[in-house]
Formats: C-alpha cells, sequence, structure tokens
C-alpha cells in the first residue's frame, strides 16, 4: 500500500482500477472518436499513446503527467462528461494544465459532472503506479494503490 496526497480539484471518492499512462493524453486525439460516434463507452483512440490506445477509459481512473493536444481538449472533456462517458477520475502527477481545467470546469458547472480530478500527484506516484492498480481515491486528495 502505498499513498499520494495532490491537490483537489474536483472532489470525490473512488475505489476501482486505474489505467496510466506515462505521457501526455492527447484528449482530442484520445476522446473525440467514441464522442463522434456516440459510443456508450470511450475506447482510447490516441494511436501514439501505446499506454491507453485501444483500451476502455469509462468510468475507470486515468493517471497522468498531463494533457496535451489542440485547444479544443478542455471542449472534448466537457462533452464526454456531458455524454456520461467519461473516466471516473484524471489523476495528474503534474499540474492541470489551463484547457483540462477549463474543460473540468464546464463539465462540473454545466454537465454537474461526477468526474474527480486531483493534480501535483508527483513524479514518484507516475512512476509507482501501474494500469490495473486497485486504487482508492478520497475528497481531501489522497490516491491510495492498494
Amino acid at each position: 500500500m502505498k499513498q499520494f496526497k495532490g491537490r483537489v480539484l474536483a472532489s470525490g471518492n473512488y475505489k476501482g482500477k486505474v489505467i496510466v499512462s506515462k505521457q501526455g493524453v492527447n484528449t482530442l486525439a484520445t476522446f473525440q472518436k467514441s464522442a463522434l460516434m456516440n459510443k456508450k463507452q470511450v475506447i482510447a483512440s490516441d494511436q501514439n499513446n501505446s499506454d491507453i490506445y485501444g483500451k476502455n477509459i469509462t468510468g475507470i481512473a486515468l493517471a497522468l503527467p498531463m494533457t496535451i493536444g489542440s485547444t479544443t481538449g478542455g471542449m472534448v472533456l466537457q462533452v464526454v462528461c456531458s455524454m456520461g462517458i467519461n473516466p471516473a477520475c484524471l489523476l495528474f502527477s503534474e499540474p492541470i494544465d489551463s484547457l483540462a481545467a477549463a474543460g473540468v470546469v464546464l463539465a462540473k458547472v454545466w454537465e454537474n459532472s461526477n468526474i474527480i480530478v486531483i493534480d501535483k500527484l508527483g513524479k514518484e506516484f507516475l512512476d509507482t503506479i501501474k494500469s490495473d492498480d486497485d486504487i482508492e481515491v478520497k475528497e481531501d486528495g489522497t490516491v491510495t494503490i492498494l
């Protein structure tokens, strides 16, 4: 068991599996295909990110260093939240970028999304956590790898 404490941007509790990307996640490339096709879940479609490509990330925690890509990244996050096909949590090792933060704010305010977002978990967090680990996320920003 290992615990990490980050900054809470959108609180909540979660217990379940995690998918880990060791590189920045391109929100447009990852989520857009599933959103445009009105899918019931997001299958990560960014072929340049082998850590998550082809994996279902709906309702599951996503650990990542940062988001990257187009200025539409925040809008894409807001859209997948409005569709209810978003990850349960976004767990950033680094400070959240402004585009992802904007998408989360829009999702929380306009869509009443239940997405949990914690940033500043640190490099050790991303070095330690592995895809398919069981984790627990608490409202106070504590993430425990079980």
